[in-house]
C-alpha cells in the first residue's frame, strides 16, 4: 500500500473522530418501571380472562413423579392402580365387527407383532390411571392402510391444542424440543373428515404436520386440557400412612430392645467404677454367678405407647374410600360378612364399569380408525359407522362372578306372576315378557320382547300344525 494513501486513511479518520466528539449526543430519557413478579405467580388467572382448569407445568410434572414413585414403592398405591386393571382386563379384551374383511382387518391390527395388544393393553390402562393421559401416534402403510400405533411418553407433552372456537375439543399435540431444538407437532385424530371443524380450525391443523396421533385423558374437566392421575387426592395421605407405618416399625424395634440393670448394694463409687470394668452382657445360655450384694434385672423401656392399628385403620380407610375400595379388599376383614362384602362392593363396580366405558371407547376408537384407513386406502370413501358392517365393538368378559341363584329364584317367580297376570287380563303378553326380560338380564340375557313374541308365535303355530296333521298309531295289529 502506498504511503500517501495510509496518510489519506489516517486524515479521513482523524477528521471522523473530531466530528464525533464535537457533536453532542442525544440522550434519551425513559421512565422507570417495573413489575413485581411472585413466586407462585404462574398459578394464578385474571378474572376477566380464560379460565384455565389445568395444574400448572411444574405441578404436572411432580404429579407423574410422584404417582409412578408411590406404585413402585408404596404397597397401597400399587393395589389402588393394579385392582382396577386387573378387573378390567384379566379375561381379556376383543375388538368385534360383524363383517368378516373387516374382522381380519382389526385381528391384524390387533395381532401385529409391533402393536401387540394383548400384552400392551395392560400397559396403557395402567399408565392412563398413572399419568392421567395418554397419547399415541400412529404410523400408515399408505399401500394398504395397515396401522400401528406408537407411545409418546405424557413428559414429553409440551402443549395441548385446542379448539379456538370449542375448547373441550383437543385439536394437536407440541412436543418438547429435542437435542436439535426441535419439536414435533401432532394433529389429533377425530374419525371423520376434516370438514367437521370451522375453516380457522382447519388451517390451525394443518400447521400439525408430523403425523396423526390419539389423545386420551381421565380426570379432567371440559375447559381443561390435561388429564391427572387416579393417585393426585390420595399422594399425600398415602405418603403418610407409609410414614406412620415405618414409625410403627421402629416403635416395635424399640420395644424388644432391652438393658440389663446391675444394683451394687452398700457399694462405694470407686467400687462401682470398678465393678462396671469387670462386668460384661452376658451372652444368651450362659450363667453368671453373684453372691446377695449383686442383683441383674433385665429391662425393657415401657413408652406408655397405646395399640395404633385403630390409627392404622383411620389412615388406611380414609385412602381406600377416596377411591372406592372397601376395606376388605385390602386385607382389612374388620366386622365384614359376606352380605355386607358384597353390598360394599357394588360402588366399586359402578366406578370399575365407569373406567371400563372409557376403554370401550378407546379401543372402539382404535378400531374405527383401523377399518377407516383401510377403507381410505382402497378408496372406498369415509364408512359409515353406524352401518352394521363397519360398527366396531369392544367385547368385555364379566369383570366378577354373579351369584345368580337369587337372579334364578327371581326369574322363576316373575314368570309366574307374569302369566297370571296375562291369564287375568291384567297386563298384556309383551309386557309380561318385558318384565321377565328385566330378570333375565341381570343373568346376561337379554331378549327383545317383540321379536321373541313373534318368535314364540311362530314355533306355537308350527308346534300346532305338526300336532294336527300326526296320524295316530295304528293299534288294530295288535288287537286279537
Amino acid at each position: 500500500m502506498a504511503f500517501t494513501d495510509i496518510l489519506d486513511r489516517v486524515i479521513n479518520g482523524f477528521s471522523a473522530f473530531r466530528e464525533a466528539v464535537s457533536t453532542p449526543a442525544k440522550t434519551e430519557f425513559r421512565e422507570a418501571v417495573g413489575v413485581t413478579v411472585d413466586n407462585d405467580e404462574d398459578q394464578w388467572r385474571r378474572l376477566t380472562g380464560d379460565v384455565d382448569r389445568d395444574l400448572s407445568p411444574m405441578t404436572q410434572k411432580r404429579m407423574r413423579d410422584m404417582a409412578l414413585y408411590l406404585w413402585e414403592s408404596n404397597l397401597l398405591a400399587n393395589r389402588l392402580i393394579e385392582l382396577p386393571v386387573a378387573y378390567l382386563l384379566a379375561e381379556g379384551v376383543q375388538l368385534t365387527v360383524k363383517d368378516e374383511d373387516n374382522q381380519k382387518v382389526l385381528d391384524r391390527f390387533w395381532k401385529d407383532p409391533i402393536n401387540e395388544m394383548d400384552l400392551k393393553l395392560p400397559q396403557k390402562v395402567r399408565e392412563l390411571a398413572l399419568y392421567g393421559e395418554q397419547c399415541y401416534p400412529t404410523f400408515i402403510n399408505e399401500m394398504n392402510g395397515h396401522i400401528r400405533l406408537g407411545y409418546l411418553d405424557p413428559a414429553l407433552i409440551e402443549t395441548v391444542v385446542t379448539d379456538p372456537d370449542n375448547r373441550s375439543q383437543v385439536i394437536g399435540i407440541v412436543t418438547v424440543k429435542d437435542k436439535k431444538g426441535v419439536a414435533r407437532r401432532y394433529r389429533t385424530i377425530i374419525n371423520g373428515p376434516e370438514e367437521v371443524f370451522g375453516a380457522r380450525t382447519q388451517e390451525i391443523r394443518q400447521t400439525f404436520s408430523d403425523g396423526e396421533a390419539f389423545y386420551f385423558t381421565i380426570n379432567d374437566l371440559s375447559n381443561g386440557r390435561r388429564g391427572r392421575s387416579d393417585l393426585l387426592a390420595q399422594t399425600d395421605w398415602l405418603d403418610g400412612y407409609e410414614q406412620f407405618l415405618f414409625g410403627e416399625l421402629d416403635r416395635a424395634s424399640f420395644m424388644r430392645a432391652f438393658l440389663w440393670d446391675v444394683t451394687l448394694t452398700g457399694a462405694t463409687p470407686d467400687e462401682v467404677k470398678q465393678r462396671s470394668k469387670e462386668v460384661h452382657p452376658p451372652p444368651p445360655g450362659s450363667v453368671r454367678v453373684h453372691n446377695d450384694a449383686e442383683v441383674w434385672q433385665a429391662v425393657t423401656p415401657d413408652l406408655k405407647a397405646q395399640d395404633s392399628s385403630e390409627n392404622a385403620r383411620l389412615f388406611r380407610n380414609h385412602v381406600l374410600g377416596g377411591a372406592t375400595v372397601p376395606e376388605h379388599w385390602y386385607g382389612g376383614g374388620g366386622d365384614v360378612n359376606r352380605a355386607t362384602g358384597e353390598s360394599m362392593g357394588e360402588p366399586t363396580f359402578k366406578v370399575l364399569s365407569m373406567r371400563q366405558r372409557m376403554i370401550k371407547y378407546i379401543l372402539e376408537s382404535i378400531g374405527r380408525y383401523v377399518l377407516r384407513q383401510k377403507a381410505i386406502a382402497r378408496e372406498e370413501g369415509e364408512p359409515d359407522f353406524s352401518e352394521e358392517a363397519w360398527n366396531v365393538e369392544a367385547a368385555f368378559p364379566e369383570m366378577t362372578a354373579r351369584d345368580t341363584t337369587k337372579y334364578a329364584a327371581a326369574l322363576q317367580q316373575v314368570v309366574m306372576a307374569a302369566s297370571l297376570a296375562v291369564d287375568r287380563q291384567f297386563i298384556t303378553v309383551a309386557t309380561a315378557v318385558s318384565l321377565i326380560n328385566a330378570i333375565a338380564g341381570r343373568l346376561g340375557v337379554e331378549i327383545d320382547a317383540e321379536a321373541e313374541l313373534e318368535t314364540a308365535k311362530k314355533e306355537a303355530a308350527k308346534t300346532a300344525e305338526d300336532d294336527v296333521f300326526t296320524e295316530p298309531p295304528d293299534d288294530s295289529a295288535d288287537s286279537p
